[in-house]
């Protein structure tokens, strides 16, 4: 019996191969049955896995997404870190498929439709982190919840356009401190709110030792 892995796999391969004969024929010019060969399968396993030569291309983010709700579903802690450790894991399987990511990104920048499917599938993200925010943080405005998953997810992209470009090295450490510099809400489920009360004319070093000392016994 096929695993989850396997069926993943597979799927890649056939991305692989799809992607190959986009890049040189041109998508237009590429036939289910030239990729269903290629991959060696058959028209209708090819149409088992997918809809069509658009879908091919894309197959790999089902995966990604996949992954990252499972992740975030089971994950626990700062729900802002959660996120970007998610972000951080999809750069790491990229790198891993950094052929593929390549040829894709050279294959979708000559198709307006495909630049579009493209534009729909980075809203998937957003989406599925902004709606984990939403569950976990549902006291932070929805604002800075949207505005932090586009961040995170628009960082994510430039790094992985650049290193598909040959314009940069960066990996998943130089994601992680790009992600970090993105501001946060704080919110119940991320900080506490210490109050302190004081006379007046008590020196403020005193009051700074005091605090110290008092906070250290949280």
């Amino acid at each position: 019996m096929a695993t989850d892995d396997d069926t993943a796999r597979f799927r890649l391969t056939v991305v692989d191969q799809a992607l190959r004969l986009f890049a040189e024929q041109g998508y237009e010019a590429t036939s289910v049955e030239e990729i269903a060969e290629a991959a060696g399968i058959s028209r209708r396993t090819f149409f088992r896995q997918f809809r069509s030569k658009e879908d091919v291309i894309f197959a790999d983010h089902e995966s990604q997404l996949a992954q990252a709700a499972e992740f975030l579903a089971a994950a626990h802690g700062d729900p802002w870190e959660a996120v970007c450790d998610a972000v951080v894991q999809v750069f790491e399987r990229f790198t891993q498929w950094r052929e593929i990511a390549e040829r894709r990104y050279r294959v979708v920048r000559r198709v307006p439709a495909l630049r579009e499917r493209e534009i729909v599938t980075v809203f998937r993200y957003e989406r599925l982190f902004t709606d984990y925010l939403r569950e976990r943080l549902p006291e932070a405005p929805d604002l800075a919840r949207v505005q932090f998953t586009a961040a995170v997810t628009a960082t994510h992209n430039y790094l992985l356009r650049r290193m598909v470009r040959g314009e940069s090295d960066a990996g998943a450490a130089n994601l992680r401190v790009e992600l970090a510099a993105i501001p946060r809400v704080p919110g119940r489920a991320t900080a506490e709110m210490v109050v302190a009360v004081f006379p007046r004319d008590m020196p403020p070093r005193q009051v700074a030792d005091l605090v110290t000392r008092r906070l250290g016994n949280l």
